[in-house]
């Protein structure tokens, strides 16, 4: 689960996009700045760094999107909550999950992107987008809005 804190609902300098797993506890959050220092942690004791292109990366994100749309290529509409998968399938899933978060991550800093701050500015152009009076309930693009 993806936890933004937004006072009065606009992003502000050096705000944190928190990934919470959901439980009260505070033992599971990350922030994506933890995890992009993580990332450039193990590439760099690998000596890795050399082949995080920006290129390589997103072909490395698109290849893992692969993998994770396998999961579900055949399983026709799923429900929230995944009723009917086993532990094994979730696991895979979060693992399929967890791949595309950290080549997006490691992409966005090797891009030099506050991938936070982008999250937070286009949550808020999104807000303007699609105004809950004109679109509540409907799937239209939010040209249909204007």
């Amino acid at each position: 689960m993806v936890e933004i804190s937004v006072p009065d609902g606009k992003p502000e300098t050096g705000m944190a996009v928190t990934m919470s797993n959901g439980n009260k506890d505070s033992s599971g959050e990350v922030s994506l700045l933890e995890l992009s220092k993580k990332m450039q942690d193990f590439a760099t004791a690998r000596d890795w760094d050399k082949f995080h292109s920006p290129r390589n990366l997103l072909l490395a994100l698109v290849g893992e999107i692969g993998e994770l749309s396998e999961i579900f290529q055949w399983r026709g509409e799923v429900q929230k909550g995944l009723p009917g998968w086993n532990l094994g399938e979730k696991e895979h899933l979060g693992e399929e999950l967890s791949d595309v978060l950290l080549y997006l991550v490691r992409l966005s800093d090797v891009c030099g992107i506050d991938l936070g701050q982008a999250v937070l500015r286009k949550i808020k152009k999104n807000n303007l987008k699609y105004p809950v009076e004109k679109c509540k309930g409907s799937s239209n693009k939010y040209t249909a809005y204007q």
